[in-house]
């Protein structure tokens, strides 16, 4: 059991890791008009607005639809767009109240925030603005938040495999603000919501004294099957959890009990087998195979499954062009993690579950004929994998944390990976064009040369270009220095409670 110093420095590293993270997902505002958030949005807006799923009315501002007959619906998965359905509800009472019309004014008389909208556009009406606060919410809820949970649960699940505080605090730092993580954490795409959902069930698998609790395998079943709900591209990820849970539950005696994850799995399948009938005339009528721009994509091979490409699995990983470890160079050291963590001979089940999950993902990405993910920072159909990558690089900085070359070379690959990360993420107010194949030469850069930076709240301050990111640093600087305080303070009254113990004992 942990000392009561060792929970308070728990607590303090949560909290601080919470605070940062949530400080730089709030700042930087989701992007406007884009297509694939737009196909999400507009199946919420039509549900809400006009009682069905028929997106006719706003399919125009999509290339992500479905047509069935004479009607389009969105083409997305509509997991994470059912969680926003009520949110959305709730929030048009508000909206269409007179509180509206002195925000449209303040922002038509913002010169910062006009700078960032396109000048061949239509500009700033009321529908807009109504639909881009939305847009705001609905993305706090659907990716910011699971997004801040999977980082709080990934901290917990390092301590508890033996990660000193400071390495996991780090290494959650790193997977929130230096990986892909940090582009879509603010963006209305279900990736991050996906991530959450597996981490969280791998979560519950993971502690072996719970395991055979009736509402923790409910719960578990339920993750596992809204993350699939959520994001397709998963089903791999969600089957290899669910052999994990029944791993587990093998060990404990209690394999019959699989059954109540079975069942809330099938509860969640059931909705969208009825969502899948209702709209494309059959349970396992997925909408990509109506997608009206895509189409000879998505019927090439099983939607647009092949089998792994060597271009692809470059693509993916060392590529100019989508490459994550180009992007975030430090995930590179989670495969000498990989071997510390086996030589380590500790938690080797969960070991297994982390490799299956990387190859099976990469493989996956890596058939796909369109692995590149279209307008993307990194390669996003990967996304639900990096929190699992996180761990083994825990292990890896946990095991040569003492070690002067390791921290010199993390130390450096962490600098490259922030450039990577927040100078494609934050270039321009939309994500790389799948046109550009050097997207940081040829799209992040200029667009930071010329002061086109991504909207934030410095820019609805007032701020222009590259100076509206000067309250963020000054706010993050502010809780650095109090967490480091903070620290010292109960580092302080730990070596003074120890010194008056060793004292009492001599006495």
């Amino acid at each position: 059991m942990k000392n009561n110093s060792a929970l308070n420095q728990d607590r303090l590293n949560q909290t601080i890791l919470a605070v940062i993270l949530l400080i730089s997902y709030l700042y930087i505002l989701p992007r406007w008009a884009d297509q694939n958030t737009n196909s999400r949005m507009d199946m919420i807006v039509a549900v809400v607005d006009n009682g069905t799923f028929q997106i006719d009315p706003y399919v125009q501002n999509t290339v992500d639809f479905a047509k069935v007959g004479d009607h389009f619906y969105s083409d997305k998965p509509p997991g994470a767009g059912f969680l926003g359905i009520p949110l959305y509800a709730g929030l048009r009472l508000v909206l269409q109240s007179p509180v509206l019309g002195p925000l449209m004014t303040r922002l038509s008389t913002n010169s910062a925030f006009q700078a960032t909208l396109n000048t061949s556009g239509t500009g700033l009406s009321e529908d807009k603005l109504r639909i881009a606060i939305s847009q705001v919410a609905v993305t706090y809820l659907v990716a910011t938040l699971p997004t801040l949970l999977l980082a709080l649960l990934l901290y917990r699940l390092l301590r508890k495999m033996q990660v000193s505080a400071g390495t996991s605090l780090f290494t959650v730092l790193v997977y929130g603000l230096l990986t892909p993580a940090f582009a879509y954490a603010n963006n209305f795409y279900s990736h991050q919501l996906s991530a959450a959902l597996l981490l969280a069930a791998f979560s519950l698998a993971f502690d072996r004294e719970k395991i055979g609790q009736v509402g923790r395998l409910l719960l578990t079943g339920f993750l596992i099957g809204y993350a699939v709900f959520s994001e397709y591209q998963v089903v791999l990820m969600a089957a290899i959890l669910f052999l994990y849970t029944f791993y587990q539950l093998i060990r404990k005696g209690s394999w019959l009990k699989i059954g109540w994850v079975v069942l809330t799995g099938l509860l969640v399948m059931s909705i969208w087998m009825i969502y899948n009938t209702l709209i494309f005339g059959g349970p396992f009528n997925l909408s990509y195979s109506y997608s009206a721009d895509w189409a000879v994509q998505h019927h090439t091979g099983f939607m647009s499954l092949t089998f792994p490409h060597w271009d692809a699995f470059w693509g993916i990983t060392f590529s100019q062009f989508r490459g994550l470890f180009i992007l975030s160079p430090l995930l590179l050291l989670a495969f000498p993690g990989l071997v510390i963590w086996w030589r380590n001979k500790a938690f080797r089940p969960e070991l297994v579950v982390v490799v299956a999950i990387i190859l099976t993902m990469g493989l996956f990405n890596s058939s796909s004929i369109m692995w590149w993910g279209g307008f993307s920072v990194g390669p996003r159909y990967f996304l639900p994998a990096v929190p699992f990558m996180a761990i083994p690089l825990g292990m890896f900085l946990n095991h040569n944390s003492q070690k002067t070359w390791a921290n010199i070379l993390a130390g450096v690959l962490a600098l490259l990976s922030l450039v990577g990360t927040w100078g494609m993420t934050l270039a321009g107010q939309s994500f790389p064009p799948d046109t550009i194949l050097n997207p940081f030469a040829a799209y992040a850069l200029p667009n930071w040369q010329s002061g086109n930076i991504a909207r934030n709240l410095g820019t609805l301050l007032g701020f222009n270009g590259i100076s509206s990111l000067i309250p963020l640093a000054i706010i993050l600087l502010s809780v650095a220095l109090a967490w480091f305080f903070l620290g010292q303070s109960i580092t302080s009254k730990q070596k003074s409670t120890q010194w008056k113990i060793e004292n009492n004992s001599l006495s």
